[in-house]
């Protein structure tokens, strides 16, 4: 099996991992390769930028393979014709896309392909569809829309496919509606590979855009089970979805954070999950890839960095059979000495190779200014120090890390922006000393232009009553750096305890049965026995972010799903934030809009 043109060189996830990957993979095989499959029969797959995408996060070349795929092209570049095979097309409907498919079939004395499949990933607008129909129709033997919209990063995570989303949300000169639209559109479908009717509820504050998507879901949920394949109208199943606007969570978004996978893609260049490293034994860079093909890093990347720096010595200990080699203070080139020494061992401390490597990095950037910010980061954000005392001066926990020269621009800006934050607040002449302070004029709109995702910067009447009641977690065991716990957490506890308030999360639609207060989703309940019957009877909470979800809101819907075994969590949003990235992209709410390819072809 070869991938073709600009496909080769990328690697595509294990369709066995277990979680929402593993649905939608079955998904995509039932419809679209199930069907015009057959036995000796090979055939060419064309993909476009969000189908390569789809397809990476949820199989690999083998599983294509199997399936019969002997080829993998790009539709929107030219390609050798191959006339004596069909020709599978998954593509989004888009006259991009759909050019594609034309090109390939102007006449009939040129066809590339014996015959067309043609399988849209979502619905296909009719004029395109008459498009089609009016230029190759006689080389196409099928074409179906799968309805999928999103991609599954995670087993528990998704995001969706909308360019330049932030800025569409949250631009002053953008009109939200049709994001909206089409952000709606693409939750159906993540609730119909589910297979599951939500009810649908939404937090009032800070802005109404959560109001208005959650509106337009239950309106397309509704249109959706109306017309299924089956013509049957479907009821609400026992799911909740909860949609917020990014604003309900500031803190979360800018504080830096020490556990594992969140410490690395803020403070290391990780670029499209992909990891650049040099070993000591050898001056190549390296390429590694932080998905959940890795056993290592699904089991540590929600640890605490202290854990993970214990454990990976461990580990290596574990499977080393000389504890000689392994006794010494383990360093990147103790582990290349050992490697060379167990040849049968390689594939295995290669890993953890990799892993010690990026958790070095890490500490590296923790050590040399990190530790020092954290402390105040802390202080601020909860209002109180690491003993539970209350923080009476909030200037003079901020002011030291303004004037320290070690930090650059961004860290000062996030230790402003919690002060802020922390005060509901402050006045336009107490900002602009703060600004001047750190140096950081040019920058300054990374700091106002928060008022766009309705976060108070300068404070009103209105914003003083603003800050939400936390959970109390003083009897939970924390490291003194690493006390906040996002505010997604308690929601998702709060929600299957069936404690969210009904004059702060509103229903679209009507309460499911399980969460109507009647503690079906509660802790307490008894487990059966048998996991398979526990998995199918469980609820699901599915909680959408508009505007960007954080690492470590991530991380809250294992936690959460681990602690609550009776509901399985998954989250979403329409995409992943990191610190320094958000800030960038708030920046840039007060410029016109740059468009930007958001996807670039990689299989492997």
């Amino acid at each position: 099996v070869r991938a073709s043109g600009s496909t080769a060189g990328v690697k595509m996830a294990p369709a066995e991992v277990r979680g929402l990957k593993n649905v939608v993979w079955k998904k995509i095989k039932l419809a679209v390769f199930d069907e015009c499959k057959k036995e000796d029969e090979w055939k060419v797959l064309l993909l476009d930028h969000f189908t390569t995408k789809l397809l990476s996060s949820c199989c690999k070349m083998s599983d294509l393979l199997a399936e019969g795929i002997s080829v993998v092209e790009d539709v929107h570049k030219n390609h050798e014709p191959v006339p004596h095979l069909k020709a599978i097309y998954f593509i989004t409907p888009t006259e991009k896309s759909v050019d594609g498919l034309i090109r390939d079939f102007k006449n009939k004395s040129s066809y590339k392909y014996k015959a067309a499949y043609v399988y849209f990933s979502d619905f296909c607008p009719d004029v395109l569809f008459h498009k089609i129909k009016s230029s190759c129709a006689k080389a196409i033997k099928r074409c179906k829309e799968i309805n999928i919209s999103f991609i599954p990063q995670e087993s528990q995570v998704f995001t969706l496919h909308i360019p330049d989303v932030f800025h569409s949300c949250y631009s002053p000169d953008v009109e939200i509606e049709s994001v909206l639209d089409i952000t709606a559109q693409q939750i159906v479908t993540l609730c119909g590979i589910l297979d599951e009717n939500p009810g649908v509820r939404y937090k009032k504050q800070p802005l109404d855009n959560a109001n208005a998507l959650a509106n337009l879901v239950e309106e397309k949920l509704v249109h959706y089970y109306k017309t299924d394949e089956e013509g049957k109208v479907k009821g609400k199943t026992q799911s909740q979805l909860l949609i917020v606007d990014r604003g309900f969570d500031p803190v979360s978004t800018v504080l830096h954070e020490l556990t594992f996978q969140a410490m690395v893609y803020d403070l290391l260049p990780i670029e499209k999950d992909i990891y650049r490293y040099q070993t000591d034994d050898s001056n190549k860079e390296k390429e590694a890839y932080l998905d959940e093909h890795d056993e290592l890093w699904v089991k540590i990347r929600h640890k605490h960095i202290a854990y993970v720096l214990e454990e990976i010595p461990r580990l290596v200990k574990e499977i080393s059979s000389s504890k000689k080699a392994t006794e010494a203070k383990l360093t990147m080139s103790n582990l290349a000495q050992l490697m060379k020494k167990m040849p049968h061992f390689r594939k295995q401390l290669s890993t953890q190779t990799l892993h010690l490597n990026v958790a070095e990095n890490c500490m590296k950037k923790f050590q040399s200014h990190v530790e020092k910010l954290c402390k105040s980061e802390q202080d601020l954000a909860l209002g109180t120090d690491a003993e539970g005392q209350k923080v009476r001066d909030f200037m003079r926990v901020l002011l030291p890390v303004l004037f320290n020269k070690s930090f650059d621009p961004y860290d000062k800006i996030r230790a402003i922006l919690l002060y802020i934050f922390g005060m509901n607040g402050t006045t336009q002449e107490n900002l602009d000393k703060l600004i001047q302070h750190a140096q950081i004029i040019s920058d300054s709109d990374m700091i106002e232009n928060w008022k766009y995702l309705g976060v108070p910067i300068i404070s009103s009447s209105a914003s003083q009553q603003r800050k939400p009641a936390r959970r109390n977690r003083s009897q939970e065991e924390t490291f003194q750096l690493s006390r906040w716990t996002p505010v997604i957490k308690d929601i998702m506890e709060d929600a299957i305890e069936n404690k969210l308030d009904p004059k702060e999360w509103i229903y679209c639609s009507e309460c499911p049965a399980a969460w109507n207060g009647s503690g079906a989703v509660s802790a307490r309940q008894k487990y059966k026995t048998n996991m398979t019957d526990e998995r199918k009877n469980e609820t699901k909470l599915i909680i959408f972010i508009l505007g960007g979800m954080t690492h470590s809101e991530m991380r809250c819907a294992y936690e959460v799903s681990e602690a609550y075994k009776s509901c399985e969590i998954i989250i979403g949003s329409t995409h992943i934030l990191t610190p320094k990235r958000l800030l960038d992209d708030v920046k840039a709410l007060s410029k016109p809009k740059v468009s930007q390819d958001t996807f670039s072809l990689i299989i492997e």
